[in-house]
């Protein structure tokens, strides 16, 4: 499929052909919807947890005597009916990995990605590179391209510190090597700007 290439002034210089397989097919929900649950349960660190009563301090003497005071029996003040007691069935530090299959992945990227172009919330951007790190440059790019106000998601061929530390204070802007984004990235912005550069890496990448 042929779709317009932008300058960074905003204004089209030409067409640029993606690759059907990669960014017209039809979109599966099911994939991205996987994908974007094995993402956010990845973020999760799993590290809470609840002392038990063998863990909770004190507990070694017994607090009063068996009879003879009229109130309940108590062995130990680690009893989780006691105030500071032990937990019962409290959380436990354990992973939340849920792992998709490499052909499943790449498919909610693709998906993800022909989405995005079927909405037409897709630009491709002439390459262009920066002599400086000033965050006005990439502010005036996305003026021109007319999507301020949007959440978007900047894609680049590799790893360009001018490119990124220039617009790293930017709201609703993240920027990344295309190589490296996720279908939960893709889908968690509206815009995707694509460096012309970054066509080939994706292709490259995302190809069976």
């Amino acid at each position: 499929m042929l779709i317009d290439v932008f300058t960074k002034e905003g204004q089209v210089t030409g067409q640029i052909e993606l690759n059907d397989d990669i960014f017209a097919i039809e979109p599966n929900e099911n994939a991205m919807h996987q994908a974007v649950v094995a993402y956010l349960a990845h973020q999760r660190q799993g590290t809470h947890k609840t002392k038990i009563r063998s863990e909770v301090s004190g507990g070694n003497k017994k607090p009063w005597k068996q009879k003879g005071r009229g109130t309940a029996r108590a062995g130990s003040n680690r009893s989780p009916v006691w105030v500071g007691g032990g937990t019962v069935h409290g959380p436990k530090p354990h992973d939340y990995v849920y792992k998709l299959t490499k052909k499943l992945n790449r498919l909610a990227r693709k998906s993800a990605l022909s989405l995005r172009v079927k909405e037409s919330n897709l630009i491709v951007v002439d390459d262009f590179k920066f002599n400086t790190i000033k965050t006005k440059q990439v502010a005036d790019i996305l003026k021109n391209l007319k999507i301020t106000k949007e959440k978007s998601l900047l894609l680049l061929p590799e790893v360009d510190n001018q490119i990124f530390l220039s617009g790293r204070n930017i709201k609703n802007l993240t920027i990344q090597p295309a190589d490296k984004i996720s279908a939960y990235d893709v889908l968690n912005h509206k815009k995707i700007i694509l460096i012309r550069g970054a066509v080939s890496t994706i292709e490259n990448t995302f190809s069976n």
